[in-house]
């Protein structure tokens, strides 16, 4: 585990805590990886509420709502997609925060996109923000702890704006 990556998880579900926030996560090329840093964080239960790790589009379209025509449209990995992605994890858990990230981990590309695309979204009662990162695909685990990081720094930016 990076420690760079654990502090900013501890500093998220810190300011959850704070903020009295919950947050359910979606993740795709990431495998898991956000709801690990999230969940070794001691305090985490009284935030966290969902993990759900989608990488086929039938998942992305059953459990989290990722409508079909946005899938053909646009493919997995697409700010559109990340957007619902996040949209739906919330909705289906009821959260006051849903983050996603979906992306071309390495070392193939994927649907055309090569590897260390990556889309990252964070939707709240009040909107949406999506984010595109271009990683320098050194290895998986490298675009993986990266977008990791990028989400999480999502998060807390996003509980800064509904906070205020």
């Amino acid at each position: 585990m990076n420690n760079k990556t654990y502090e900013t998880a501890a500093a998220a579900v810190a300011l959850l805590n704070d903020n009295g926030f919950t947050v359910a996560v979606a993740e795709s090329c990431t495998g898991g990886l956000l709801s690990s840093y999230l969940t070794a964080v001691p305090g985490v239960s009284a935030v966290y509420e969902l993990g759900v790790t989608s990488y086929s589009c039938r998942i992305k379209n059953q459990i989290l709502g990722v409508k079909e025509e946005t899938l053909d449209a646009f493919g997995a990995v697409s700010e559109n997609t990340a957007r619902e992605m996040a949209e739906g994890v919330r909705q289906k858990a009821d959260s006051d925060i849903g983050l996603s990230v979906t992306g071309v981990a390495g070392p193939d590309s994927s649907e055309g996109h090569a590897p260390g695309l990556v889309f990252i979204a964070a939707a709240d009662k009040g909107g949406t923000r999506v984010k595109k990162l271009n990683i320098d695909p050194i290895n998986r685990e490298t675009v993986r702890e990266t977008a990791v990081k990028a989400v999480l720094e999502l998060l807390i930016k996003t509980v800064e704006e509904v906070a205020k």
